[in-house]
């Protein structure tokens, strides 16, 4: 099976051992975002909607980089450090993504990587295939 590795210098550079996304066949799957700045690689803050909303900026710009969108997420994996603020995410992801909404589970963990309040990944299928 062929494999393709996705980059985008418009979402944050890896910060580990990772591909920004890699698609085989014609599903993608996006590595987990965190709210970081492309350009600063820092938390774009502490407020935990502006964390959201940073996070599905950066999902989307990897989906524009495998030649797709948020409409083509099938399924989201959530990851909170707080899951209090799991009305303050839906209400964010509510201006991502159209109904019917990708699957999607939530999980509150202890602590996410550079103190961030929020990580996302996905999955995207797309039609057009490498």
């Amino acid at each position: 099976m062929q494999k393709k590795h996705i980059h985008t210098d418009s979402a944050p550079a890896a910060i580990g051992t990772y591909s920004q996304a890699v698609q085989a066949g014609g599903i993608v799957y996006l590595s987990g975002q965190i709210p970081l700045l492309p350009a600063s690689m820092t938390i774009v803050s502490n407020d935990m909607a502006e964390q959201a909303h940073q996070v599905f900026k950066n999902l989307s710009a990897v989906a524009q980089a495998a030649h797709g969108s948020l409409e083509d997420v099938v399924k989201l994996t959530i990851y909170m450090t707080d899951l209090g603020n799991f009305a303050i995410v839906n209400e964010v992801m509510a201006h991502y993504f159209n109904e019917p909404y990708p699957a999607r589970a939530t999980v509150g963990v202890s602590s996410l990587p550079k103190n961030a309040q929020l990580e996302v990944e996905a999955v995207m299928i797309l039609d057009n295939q490498f």
